[in-house]
């Protein structure tokens, strides 16, 4: 069998390569002298999708060599292609498959299976075969690892989210308040749009830590971000401020709906609990509430609900009768 690849088809280098060596049989000894001097995996299938020819990078790779690969298909029990979702390719989205069938170049990044068992993140580009005649042969897949990509995107994920969230409570961090307030001061201003804010501060939080241990007042710092996630819309963002400050950004709200909401969370704090031993530990929070207004910066804003705050605290500390300040 001759391998031609179709003309103007260049997807790298190395097709370059693959089209220089394509009129020969792929049994030629310079063929394959020249395939398996190539780090990246490559393989043939004809148009039932059987082996037909397997290079030393693709044995690296797998695991598998060419005898345990030479003249079985594609979607027999072997490397089991699938995307992220976990969709077997080979019955579902098959890239050869496609390539085959439409005459063209397909690239995927999917994880096929290790001899070992475990899955290979893989880059691959597939192209068909043509005979000198034009007519479809079958079509060759070259694929990389692609474990070092993966793990990078990770990475920059992890950095992003660790840029923007409070590690201890997996809420929203002061830099994530921050910039989404200025961002939404700057919508107020050209749409109208309304929003206000919640600075709340947990009443005795250094008699918590000093009796029980920082350990026991991280749970707790816990637990409150916990209740206030859980208890908010999810276009509201709640923050952890700082030590035992947080922020509620609450959007579309009058003063009204700013003090029941408030409220609500203010009530649900009070209401959690958590035990210690025999013991069991509560807290409440002291808040302050108030809407943005024309000429607010991030500054003055949530000073404005910090100084709402500290006149409830003066006013009622632990008490569940006091009245938010607004």
């Amino acid at each position: 069998m001759t391998t031609t690849v179709p003309g103007g088809l260049q997807f790298s280098p190395l097709l370059k390569i693959i089209g220089r060596v394509s009129r020969m049989t792929i049994n030629d000894e310079l063929f394959s002298k020249v395939m398996d001097n190539i780090r990246e995996g490559i393989y043939f299938v004809d148009l039932d999708r059987r082996m037909t020819y397997w290079n030393k990078g693709a044995e690296n790779l797998t695991g598998y060599a060419a005898a345990d690969i030479l003249g079985k298909r594609c979607p027999d029990d072997l490397l089991v292609h699938v995307d992220d979702r976990g969709t077997v390719l080979c019955s579902e989205g098959c890239p050869l498959q496609k390539s085959m069938k439409d005459g063209l170049p397909h690239e995927a990044e999917v994880y096929l299976r290790h001899r070992s068992g475990h899955r290979l993140p893989v880059s691959l580009r597939v192209l068909p075969i043509f005979d000198p005649d034009r007519n479809l042969t079958g079509a060759v897949e070259i694929f990389t690892d692609n474990s070092e990509r993966v793990a990078l995107r990770q990475k920059i994920a992890e950095l992003q989210k660790d840029a923007l969230l409070d590690p201890l409570t997996g809420l929203a961090n002061r830099r994530y308040a921050t910039e989404t307030l200025r961002g939404m001061l700057d919508q107020m201003i050209r749409y109208g749009w309304t929003f206000g804010v919640v600075f709340m501060d947990i009443n005795l939080f250094k008699t918590i830590n000093d009796t029980y241990g920082h350990d026991v007042g991280d749970q707790v710092l816990k637990m409150v971000a916990r209740t206030l996630q859980a208890n908010s819309r999810s276009f509201d963002v709640m923050a952890r401020w700082g030590g035992e400050e947080f922020l509620a950004i609450i959007v579309n709200v009058n003063d009204q709906t700013l003090h029941r909401v408030a409220y609500k969370l203010r009530t649900l704090v009070a209401r959690s609990s958590l035990h210690v031993g025999t013991e069991r530990i509560g807290v409440a929070l002291s808040l302050g509430a108030t809407l943005a207004q024309p000429g607010d910066t991030v500054e003055t804003l949530v000073k404005r609900a910090d100084q709402a705050m500290y006149r409830q605290k003066l006013r009622s500390r632990n008490q569940e009768s006091a009245k938010i300040a607004v």
